[in-house]
């Protein structure tokens, strides 16, 4: 049908409907379709041919090899200076340390220099070896402990003591460490904190006196700091490597986080979202799994992108026809209606930063045109009635 409607100018009504002069109902749906909304670039917008102004990325379709040459391991590992370190020697004391002496004099029933009438032994409890590593110790003096075994001080402590009282017995204890202290801190149920001790000594059973980790071992990160020297490990990768499982050292820092990795989802899928990394490794297919799928209403299957940013070497294996020295901006493209394709797509890796988008299928955007123009030629044909 094609249609003219006008006004007279005297009245104000409808009159004369003449046809409209070269304009059809297809040519009408399609101009409507020119600047209907859309969720993003259509399939064919993304894999035409054009410059570095029209199309500022590479293209490139995604088979097993593509896959293959794409994959990064995620895997993580301690540098040798971590994997090297000597344990701490907790067994010397140390600044901070709390003793306590016990002394037993050999005086018989009377008065000796430490204990009185009747006494047997005397106690000095809770010493604390101070800022310069020395305790002070009753008709010694002040004695160096740190650096020294617990068996060592006693010997010190006892040797300074015969010239003061005959055959004297020490017994020195250590009732609480303060010296090799580290602090765990982040995803874990007790942060604080903590000495390290004989039980404590590596990472895993001082995770485990911190209460343990309260992230799934598939997303936790365990990192540890030392000085300039910084490392960070898969916690699985702690329970499947026991060398890395490495010594602490005083000062130490042990951080405990959720993994921060995601990929953004757009386009014609059931939901549009940002969604963390659920485990250390995923692929493209598991990716749309995680957002609903293809909107089975919008979306076009053979029409799958991954928008990256890929490393110089990865991008000159793909891009054969020249050299690559820097990043390049690369779209991958996944054609899940081809047999075989979800194969593939299950071999292609999402990496940080990744962004899915699913086209729209060719009808929908007829669609949308032909339900912006009903209106208008329900309109058409109301007028045309009124006329005749």
């Amino acid at each position: 049908m094609k249609i003219r409607i006008e006004a007279d100018n005297g009245t104000g009504n409808l009159r004369c409907i003449r046809p409209l002069r070269g304009l059809s109902l297809l040519a009408l749906i399609a101009l409507a379709g020119c600047g209907l909304p859309r969720g993003g670039p259509s399939e064919a917008e993304l894999t035409a041919q054009g410059d570095a102004d029209t199309l500022p990325f590479e293209v490139v379709r995604v088979t097993d090899t593509v896959a293959k040459i794409a994959r990064i391991d995620e895997a993580r590992a301690y540098s040798e200076a971590f994997l090297r370190s000597a344990p701490e020697n907790v067994d010397d004391i140390a600044t901070g340390d709390k003793l306590t002496v016990t002394v037993w004099e050999n005086v018989g029933g009377g008065e000796g220099v430490l204990t009185g009438v009747g006494q047997k032994f005397a106690i000095l409890q809770e010493t604390e070896v101070d800022e310069d590593g020395f305790i002070f110790m009753p008709y010694v003096g002040r004695v160096r402990a740190e650096g020294n075994t617990i068996e060592g001080l006693r010997r010190v402590i006892a040797n300074g003591l015969s010239d003061q009282t005959p055959d004297p017995q020490v017994e020195v204890r250590r009732i609480e460490q303060g010296g090799a202290k580290i602090s765990v801190i982040g995803n874990v149920r007790a942060p604080g904190i903590y000495v390290i001790e004989n039980a404590t000594r590596r990472i895993l059973p001082m995770l485990s006196a911190a209460g343990g980790v309260v992230e799934e071992p598939e997303v936790a990160l365990i990192t540890l700091r030392r000085g300039r020297l910084t490392a960070t490990v898969w916690l699985e990768e702690l329970y499947d490597r026991p060398d890395f499982n490495v010594a602490l050292r005083a000062g130490d820092q042990i951080i405990v986080e959720r993994d921060r990795r995601a990929f953004t989802a757009l386009g014609a899928l059931n939901s549009q979202v940002r969604v963390p990394f659920p485990s250390r490794n995923i692929n493209a297919l598991e990716a749309l799994g995680l957002v609903g799928g293809i909107n089975s209403q919008l979306g076009d299957p053979s029409g799958i992108f991954v928008f990256r940013t890929e490393t110089a070497q990865i991008a000159d294996s793909l891009l054969t026809d020249r050299q690559v020295l820097v990043p390049t901006r690369m779209v991958y493209t996944i054609d899940l209606a081809q047999p075989g394709g979800m194969l593939t797509a299950s071999n292609f890796e999402i990496r940080d930063g990744d962004i899915v988008y699913a086209t729209e299928a060719p009808a929908v955007q007829f669609i949308k045109a032909l339900s912006s123009v009903a209106p208008v030629v329900n309109f058409a044909s109301s007028a045309n009635n009124l006329a005749n």
